[in-house]
Parts: structure tokens; C-alpha cells; sequence
């Protein structure tokens, strides 16, 4: 199986992240999905800030991963939608994902990268990065 690590989003991603992959690895239903996929829409939607980054990972035309590094605000990257399918794990490719949203956060001197969100009263795990520069 070839395998694309992609900088930025293709057709389909929005649906295979917020159906397939938070579905097979979670279990969550259809208001998670309809959520996910609505935050991922307006992500992808509104024109990039300084700071967003994004990444996919491609096998057969079905996106089986994803990241993003939204700008929060002066110095803060929230990392979002940090997935990676069954099939693809401990491949490395996780660690490439976030090696590249790490790498941006980097370049643009950001302090943290912090994963903190609620969707539909379903806590998810915070992570926070603590980036020395």
C-alpha cells in the first residue's frame, strides 16, 4: 500500500476524518460526526492565519490520517484532528505528522502546541507540547 503524506488537505478528508477514522478508533456516532466535520469545514473554509498548518496521510484514495495546527492566538498553536487509522500505526507515520506540525510550530516561534477542546461534552485528552526554541 502506498502511502502519501500530503501538506495540506485533498477531497475527502473532511469525510474519511470526521466519519471513518473518529468512528473506527472512538466509537462516536452521528452528532460527533456531524460536528467534526462541521469545525474541520470552517477550518478549511476561512482564509489561512499566520500560524495554521495542515496534513494528511493518503492510501488508496482514503484519507487515514490527519493533523492541523490552528493559531490560537499570539504565541499558542491549538493541534487538531491528530488521528492516524489502525493500519497505520507504528508505521512511524504518526510520528512524521506530528514531527511536521511541530516543525511548523517551530518556524513561526510559537511557545506551546496544546490539544484542549470539548465536542459534545465528550472531553478529549489535552496534550500540551511544550516547545523549547
Amino acid at each position: 500500500m502506498a502511502v502519501i503524506l500530503h501538506a495540506g488537505w485533498f477531497p475527502g478528508v473532511v469525510g474519511d476524518i470526521a466519519a471513518r477514522q473518529y468512528a473506527a478508533s472512538h466509537g462516536f456516532g452521528a452528532v460527533f460526526e456531524a460536528k467534526m466535520a462541521r469545525r474541520l469545514g470552517e477550518f478549511l473554509a476561512r482564509p489561512l492565519q499566520p500560524g495554521d498548518f495542515s496534513g494528511a496521510v493518503e492510501a488508496e484514495g482514503r484519507a487515514l490520517g490527519s493533523n492541523a495546527l490552528k493559531n490560537e492566538s499570539e504565541g499558542l498553536a491549538g493541534l487538531r484532528w491528530f488521528i492516524l487509522d489502525a493500519s497505520l500505526r507504528g508505521s512511524g507515520m504518526g510520528r512524521r505528522l506530528l514531527n511536521e506540525a511541530l516543525a511548523h510550530a517551530r518556524g513561526l516561534r510559537r511557545d506551546r502546541a496544546a490539544d484542549r477542546h470539548a465536542m459534545g461534552g465528550v472531553a478529549t485528552t489535552e496534550l500540551r507540547l511544550e516547545l523549547s526554541l
